[in-house]
C-alpha cells in the first residue's frame, strides 16, 4: 500500500496528539521539521516507499552544512525515525530507512562553576549581611548564609536542601543524612563554617517572633504554601547576593555551587568515586563531566601562560618573560 506524504505526517500527527497528548507547539514542530524533510524528498523525486537511508543521511548533511547546530539536527533525526516506525507499525510501509542512521555528535555541556575566590566572595557577603542585620531581616539573612554555608559543603541538589527537615541535626552534627533521587539515601559530611553558620541561624530563628521554625519540621521554613523555602525563593536570594558580591548573577544559581562543590574537590585531588556518592550520581559517567573541567582549565593555563603556547608567542629569548601566574591558594575549609 503506498500513501502520500502529506497525509502520511496528518495521520502521524493525529497519533501524537490523540496517544500521546502533543501539545500545540509540539505539533506543530513536528510539522514543521517533518514538513521541510518530506519537501526535500519530493524535490529529489522520492516517496516514503522509495526513500533510502543515504537519502535521509544527505538531509542531514544539508542541515549540517547550512549550519544547523547537533542538537537541532538530532532532533530532525528522531522526528523523522518516529514518522517511519509510526507507518511501519500501521502496515503502511515495509521498512524503516531510518533504522541505523548514526545522529550527530553533540558535545556536552560543561558544567558552569565559581572559582574558589568568587564562591568565598559570595560566602563572606552573605556573612557580613549576616552580622549587621537587626530583628528579621538578620534572620533572613543568617538563613541565606546557612543555606550557601550548607550547598557549599555538602553539594547538595538545591531541592535536597531546600526540603531538609530539622531532625537531621539530631545526632552526630558532622554528617548528614539525606533522602536523594528515587529514595537513595546517601551521608555526606557537613563542615565547621556551614555547622556554626546552621546554629546562628537556628539561634536567632528560635528567638524571634512570628518565624514558625521552632512549630516547623522543616529546617528551612518559611511562610509560603510548602513550609519552606523553595528553590525559586532561594535561587532569587542568590542571584540577589551575588549582585551586592560583586558577581554577576546569570553566573549564580544553586546548581552552579553544587558545580563548584564537586570541581574544587576533583582539583584538591579527591577521589572521582567518593565525589559520586557525595553527589548522589547514580552513574559515574554523570560524575566525569567535572573532569573535563578541569582538563579544560588545565588548557586554557597552557593556552595563556605557557611561553610556547597561545598568542603571546615565546617571550623573551632569555627565558625572561612574564612567569605563569600561581592558582589561587585557599586555607582548606573543614
Amino acid at each position: 500500500m503506498t500513501i502520500g506524504a502529506t497525509r502520511a505526517l496528518q495521520l502521524f500527527l493525529d497519533m501524537l496528539a490523540a496517544e500521546r497528548g502533543a501539545a500545540p507547539n509540539t505539533l506543530a514542530a513536528y510539522r514543521r521539521d517533518l514538513g521541510e524533510f518530506l519537501a526535500a524528498l519530493e524535490a529529489e523525486g522520492a516517496t516514503l516507499a522509495t526513500v533510502e537511508p543515504a537519502a535521509i543521511s544527505a538531509h542531514l548533511g544539508a542541515l549540517s552544512r547550512a549550519g544547523l547546530a547537533p542538537a537541532s539536527r538530532a532532533r530532525r533525526l528522531s522526528a523523522i525515525r518516529q514518522l517511519f516506525k509510526f507507518l511501519v507499525a500501521e502496515g503502511l510501509l515495509g521498512d524503516n530507512p531510518a533504522r541505523g542512521i548514526a545522529g550527530p555528535q553533540r558535545a556536552r555541556p560543561l558544567p558552569k562553576t565559581l572559582s574558589v575566590a568568587e564562591v568565598d566572595r559570595l560566602l563572606a557577603c552573605a556573612r557580613r549581611e549576616g552580622e549587621v542585620a537587626s530583628a528579621l531581616p538578620r534572620v533572613r539573612a543568617l538563613r541565606l548564609h546557612a543555606l550557601l554555608e550548607t550547598l557549599y559543603a555538602t553539594g547538595l541538589r538545591v531541592s535536597e536542601l531546600v526540603t531538609l527537615q530539622r531532625s537531621v541535626l539530631t545526632g552526630d552534627g558532622r554528617v548528614l543524612t539525606v533522602s536523594g533521587k528515587g529514595g537513595r539515601e546517601r551521608m555526606v559530611p557537613l563542615n565547621a563554617p556551614a555547622r556554626a553558620a546552621l546554629a546562628r541561624f537556628l539561634e536567632a530563628a528560635d528567638g524571634a517572633e512570628a518565624v514558625p521554625v521552632r512549630r516547623s519540621k522543616w529546617l528551612f521554613a518559611s511562610r509560603g504554601a510548602a513550609g519552606h523555602l523553595t528553590r525559586q525563593g532561594l535561587a532569587l536570594e542568590l542571584k540577589e547576593l551575588a549582585g551586592r558580591a560583586g558577581l554577576d548573577p546569570d553566573r549564580v544559581s544553586p546548581h552552579v555551587l553544587r558545580h563548584a562543590f564537586a570541581s574544587h574537590l576533583l582539583d584538591r585531588g579527591a577521589d572521582l568515586r567518593a565525589v559520586q556518592q557525595l553527589l548522589g550520581h547514580a552513574d559515574i559517567s554523570t560524575t566525569q563531566i567535572y573532569t573535563h573541567v578541569l582538563e579544560e582549565r588545565l588548557k586554557r593555563l597552557v593556552f595563556e601562560r605557557h611561553p610556547l603556547g597561545g598568542a603571546g608567542g615565546r617571550g623573551d629569548e632569555d627565558g625572561g618573560g612574564p612567569a605563569p601566574r600561581a592558582p589561587p591558594t585557599r586555607p582548606p575549609r573543614e
